[in-house]
C-alpha cells in the first residue's frame, strides 16, 4: 500500500494498471522512503474519493528482503519458515537481519515449523 501511495503522489490520476508495484521497486534509487505512511495512504484514499471508488484493483510482485524499509506494520505474527524461503527473507528484513536468534530459540525449544507449526509475534 505504501508504494502504491507513492505512485499516486507522483501520478494522482494514474490508471490502476499503472499502480503495479514491481518486485524490486522499493529498492530502486530515487524511491523516497522518507514520506510518512499517513501521506502515502491518504493519496490512496484521495484517489478512491476522486474516482468514487470503494476498492482499488491493482497488483504487486514485491519481494520483501533485507534492506526493505517497513512503513505501516510495527509487529508481525507469522509461522517459522524453512531456510532459503522468501518468507524467511521477510522475517530477516523485519528483524533487521537478526532472525537467527529467534529461530535458534525456536529450535532449542522444539517449536514446530511450517504451515501447521507454531507461530511467533515479532517485535523488532
Amino acid at each position: 500500500l505504501y508504494h502504491i501511495g507513492l505512485k499516486l503522489l507522483e501520478h494522482p490520476n494514474a490508471d490502476p494498471r499503472e499502480l503495479h508495484v514491481s518486485q524490486w521497486q522499493p529498492y530502486e534509487p530515487g524511491v523516497d522512503n522518507d514520506i510518512p505512511s499517513t501521506v502515502a495512504l491518504k493519496a490512496i484514499l484521495d484517489y478512491l474519493d476522486r474516482g468514487q471508488l470503494t476498492s482499488l484493483d491493482t497488483s504487486t510482485q514485491i519481494i520483501i528482503a533485507p534492506g526493505y524499509q517497513f512503513h505501516i506494520i510495527r509487529k508481525m505474527i507469522t509461522n517459522f519458515h524453512q531456510s532459503e524461503s522468501t518468507l524467511l527473507l521477510l522475517v530477516s528484513a523485519f528483524l533487521h537481519g537478526d532472525w537467527r536468534s529467534v529461530y535458534d530459540y525456536a529450535l532449542s525449544h522444539e517449536f514446530r515449523f511450517l504451515s501447521y507449526g507454531d507461530s511467533s509475534i515479532l517485535i523488532p
